[in-house]
């Protein structure tokens, strides 16, 4: 199997990052005609999905063009306008792929369907459209060179830290993949970056390139990982640059739209400023509603209100306001999250009980938006023994972790303070092991 190969192209297409500008006038060149020779005969192919007779009856009818087309050679398009269409293509195109998936239905690859699927959901079902949209986006693969961004070209390791798919999930089990701006930490770098004369495109390959690599992680198959939540950090972005971050995030989003349909679930960007959103606002007016709610902008006060709504605390991270920390070895996905609700200008409690002794319990504590002040104590069972106040009144800035060593039963208890007119939620995980104080150590 093997991804798209670079065929030679008529002089006179210009490479462009977008869909070319004779994309419409060369589609009505090359479309139409296929009319007049495919046909489409649904009882061909035989799909294993379950999904609605008439959305399955549209799939196995783009699974015969799709067929046709490529044995036939014209998937790439047909060559009937000299100046403006793309070669007549003659290799052999039978092992001809998309995101790593055969797309010659008749191979039987299972993954085939669910990348058809996509392409027919974005077009609405329309099977004539989602053919076009795949030979869209196979010339534009082809064109862009998206085969050499993965296995030849090479971006600086400060621009790889840029990006990264983290290793938890969103609460429907989606991939998270973060791009994070302030993660540049060199600013002579920085300037350099958006200062080179072609880093317009260098940078939007580097961000093909983080499209390709999520790719890579989704299984493509019915109930399995099939896109990703896509998470932009605008915080801390080169002041002296918006003007190219918004160029840049202008290409992606039509670039996303017309070629990577299905893929991105929602593209979140956060720690926007207002007018950042105001102007992309006028940008998304130019694609179609499906794709326009894949785009969420978050002003910096509401980052951890909306990524809760996506992502659990156990898998958000903590400089977001989740619990997840980078190497963490007290706590895994796994461990329960409990969850409480603190009314406007009134106090929570949080018990934390622990009937063993020499045991160390730690605990995390998270509340969405602060504005709080907290303070945790060691409340023993036993009636004559003394209170221990572990962390005096402290307003909650951060996601809380803090451990205290067990001599005798008792229980934690953390009191929130919320003096403001809005709602909290808290989230909390705890959990004990045995441990030798550090005193022990000492003697």
């Amino acid at each position: 199997m093997r991804e798209e190969e670079v065929v030679p192209v008529a002089e006179d297409i210009i490479d462009d990052t977008m869909s070319s500008d004779n994309d419409a006038e060369l589609d009505d060149n090359l479309d139409h005609d296929d009319d007049e020779h495919t046909v489409d005969q649904p009882g061909q192919f035989v799909s294993s999905l379950d999904i609605k007779s008439s959305r399955k009856n549209a799939l196995l009818r783009l699974r015969c063009r799709v067929e046709d087309a490529i044995l036939g050679g014209y998937i790439y398009g047909k060559n009937k306008n000299k100046l403006l269409s793309v070669k007549t293509i003659t290799e052999d195109l039978t092992g001809i792929s998309l995101w790593g998936v055969p797309l010659l239905p008749s191979k039987d690859n299972a993954r085939t369907d669910i990348v058809l699927m996509n392409f027919l959901r974005a077009k609405d079902y329309g099977v004539y459209d989602a053919f076009k949209m795949i030979r869209k986006t196979l010339r534009w693969r082809r064109e862009f060179r998206v085969f050499e961004i993965l296995d030849q070209e090479k971006f600086s390791p400060d621009l790889e830290n840029m990006w990264y798919i983290d290793n938890g999930k969103d609460k429907e089990g989606r991939l998270l993949c973060y791009n994070v701006f302030r993660n540049i930490k060199n600013k002579e770098l920085e300037e350099e970056i958006w200062g080179r004369h072609n880093h317009h495109y260098e940078c939007l390959r580097w961000r093909v390139h983080i499209m390709e690599k999520a790719t890579q992680q989704l299984e493509f198959k019915q109930g399995g990982v099939n896109s990703v939540l896509m998470i932009t950090d605008l915080g801390n972005s080169p002041g002296n640059a918006w003007k190219e971050v918004r160029w840049i995030n202008r290409k992606m989003m039509n670039l996303v739209h017309d070629h990577y349909p299905g893929i991105i679930y929602k593209n979140i960007f956060i720690n926007v400023p207002v007018w950042f959103a105001t102007v992309h606002a006028l940008n998304l007016r130019m694609i179609t509603q499906r794709s326009k709610n894949a785009f969420i902008f978050v002003k910096p006060s509401k980052v951890t209100e909306t990524l809760l709504k996506y992502i659990s605390p156990e898998n958000l991270l903590t400089e977001y306001g989740g619990l997840k920390r980078e190497n963490n070895v007290e706590f895994s996905t796994d461990d329960k999250v409990l969850e409480i609700s603190i009314k406007p200008c009134s106090f929570g409690l949080i018990k934390m009980p622990v009937k063993e002794v020499e045991v160390t319990i730690t605990w995390d504590l998270i509340v969405v938006g602060n504005e709080v002040i907290y303070k945790e104590e060691f409340i023993p069972d036993d009636d004559c023994s003394y209170r221990v106040l572990v962390q005096e009144d402290k307003k909650m800035v951060e996601s809380v972790r803090n451990s205290f060593h067990i001599r005798e039963e008792g229980k934690i208890v953390i009191t929130i303070d919320n003096p403001t007119y809005k709602k909290k939620t808290a989230f909390y995980r705890y959990k004990t092991k045995p441990s030798v104080p550090m005193y022990m150590y000492l003697k």
